[in-house]
């Protein structure tokens, strides 16, 4: 599958770009049994921040994953949409193998890790961001976007870890570097830690300004910006 990166100093790109914010904060999910969902998604760790009960007709619940900026919620009356229905849902992590282990640890069932087969897309997999041909394991090269594991809730909604590390040029603002959560800071600080390691060695010498160093590698490895050598 080719990417193309668009450049954000396009100026016929620029012209289509909306100037008004539009925060994408909520995904419906289509369940069956409303409590049998609540526990499941508690389950996983994620932050309760509503379960509203009318006392007749409508209920809707409300929860977070840890780091999100978009939560989902699922409840009665709340969406026509067939019961596990909602397939494709992404969860992007900076450790994937992490990631999977957390689920793991709370007794949810989830697949393997697994990435693409170079380009063939045919098969008779679920279904993915590349297709229907599942490989096992990790990426090779480890390369951001290529890596994943896939788990389903009671009612099959499927939920998918896609881990990235370093975006491709103008998916964020350059000019603003944050990080979801704690895990995801220090992750980012030890991919600069092996990289700076790998620095002193062509140097020859130990670097006593570190601190820009590990600070340059992380902002640039968030914009997708080149890295520091």
């Amino acid at each position: 599958m080719s990417t193309k990166a668009v450049p954000t100093n396009d100026p016929a790109s620029d012209a289509g770009v909306a100037r008004v914010d539009m925060k994408f904060e909520i995904v419906v999910i289509p369940v069956s049994d409303v409590d049998r969902a609540k526990e499941f998604y508690g389950r996983l760790g994620w932050r309760l921040d509503a379960d509203y009960d009318n006392g007749k007709d409508f209920r809707v619940i409300q929860f977070t994953p840890p780091g999100s900026g978009c939560s989902i919620i699922f409840g009665k009356n709340v969406t026509p949409a067939a019961p596990g229905s909602a397939q494709g849902l992404y969860l992007i992590v900076s450790d994937i193998q992490a990631a999977r282990k957390e689920l793991l640890d709370r007794g949810v069932e989830i697949s393997e890790v697994f990435h693409d087969d170079a380009g063939v897309y045919a098969g008779t997999d679920e279904p993915y961001l590349f297709g229907r041909h599942r490989v096992s394991g990790p990426d090779a090269e480890h390369r951001s976007y290529r890596s994943f594991a896939s788990f389903h809730d009671p009612d099959g909604n499927g939920w998918l870890f896609q881990e990235i590390t370093t975006r491709l040029p103008g998916r964020i603002d350059p000019a603003t570097t944050t990080f979801a959560s704690a895990n995801d800071l220090a992750s980012a600080f030890r991919r600069a830690a092996a990289a700076h390691g790998q620095h002193e060695a062509r140097t020859g010498q130990a670097d006593p300004n570190w601190p820009d160093w590990y600070a340059a590698y992380m902002v640039r490895e968030q914009a997708g910006e080149a890295l520091p050598q």
